[in-house]
């Protein structure tokens, strides 16, 4: 089980990591030809989503290695969990139906809640 978190948390941190930190970092126009929901959601709000998944990341990686509040690492994964409903909420009401990407993160995140609560 261990091992198992480690690699579905590990890919699952590197993914959010990279993606909040994009978020974070770029301008409009350089998120726009990858995320074309940021042309209706304010800035503030496009950062702060990825700076909770840069949190969220060391979340799901910093409590199980340190031993400190390992139940973290279920909360992290259970965000992410709710973050990609919402996100796939967000796709279908512009009408953008490709969502298999977040089906698969939601999914992936799950895993991850269940694989950490097994591992407390």
């Amino acid at each position: 089980m261990n091992v198992a978190y480690w690699i579905v948390a590990g890919l699952l941190a590197a993914f959010y990591l990279y993606g909040g930190g994009v978020k974070v970092l770029h301008s409009r126009d350089r998120l726009r030809p990858m995320m074309a929901w940021v042309d209706s959601t304010p800035m503030p709000a496009v950062r702060a989503i990825g700076l909770v998944e840069v949190l969220g990341a060391a979340g799901l990686v910093l409590p199980p290695l340190t031993g400190v509040a390992p139940g973290l690492a279920v909360a992290a994964a259970v965000g992410f969990a709710v973050l990609q409903i919402g996100a796939t909420a967000v796709h279908l009401r512009l009408g953008d139906r490709r969502v298999a990407l977040n089906l698969t993160l939601l999914i992936a995140a799950a895993g991850t809640a269940w694989l950490a609560t097994a591992s407390l």
